[in-house]
């Protein structure tokens, strides 16, 4: 007849043999959910070239990496900023090919050999571009968060009425130039400003436009 310590041995060996065995499935499981499944495209790399702010950049990125983490991660441009990541607030808007977009939104594949305009592009300290010294003057900034985001849009929004592209608000489409406090405001109006500098943002831009015209 075994002991009471025998006995106490085996029930201990049974319960760490049982324990060890159950989890060998569940550690399986875990690995194969974290492995990339074959042919899925995950990790997928590939090399994209963009022109930044008259500079050439040849990057090998994730394919699902956005302009925006190209700009900020890879390449330290870190002027456009990461605000809600969905569209909504403008923080990450840069001038692409021309056109003001969200960078948040878009792959940076998508873009291979793409002319890119940061607010880092547009001017430096000593030879601020105009709409920068404009923000300045009308004090059309509080925190500055959103500010690179509101100057690279501004400054395509006056390219656009340059091209005569109608907003909205357009009341007349012959009218030239479309630069009334309505049409900047709808034309700026995907550029958040949690501060409330709206007021001092539309005049910034008229001044700009008025000295261009």
């Amino acid at each position: 007849m075994k002991s009471s310590d025998e006995l106490t041995f085996s029930r201990r060996g049974l319960l760490k043999a049982g324990a060890a065995t159950a989890s060998v499935p569940v550690l399986a499981v875990r690995a194969e959910a974290a492995a990339p499944a074959a042919g899925s495209g995950a990790g997928t790399s590939l090399p994209v070239s963009l022109r930044i702010n008259g500079r050439s950049e040849r990057l090998v990125l994730d394919t699902r990496t956005t302009l925006l983490d190209a700009l900020r991660e890879h390449l330290q441009l870190t002027g456009t900023k990461k605000g809600c990541d969905h569209g909504q607030c403008g923080a990450c808007t840069v001038i692409v090919d021309g056109r003001r977009i969200n960078s948040c939104l878009t792959l940076a594949v998508m873009h291979d050999g793409a002319q890119v305009t940061t607010i880092e592009g547009l001017g430096q300290i000593g030879h601020l571009h105009p709409m920068q010294a404009a923000f300045v003057k009308h004090d059309g900034f509080q925190c500055g968060y959103c500010t690179p985001g509101q100057i690279c849009s501004a400054v395509a929004v006056l390219k656009e009425i340059d091209q005569g592209i109608p907003s909205h608000v357009s009341a007349d489409l012959t009218a030239k130039p479309l630069l009334s406090a309505d049409e900047l405001r709808e034309r700026m109006s995907g550029n958040i400003c949690r501060c409330g500098a709206y007021s001092n943002i539309v005049e910034a831009i008229t001044e700009v436009a008025g000295a261009r015209a």
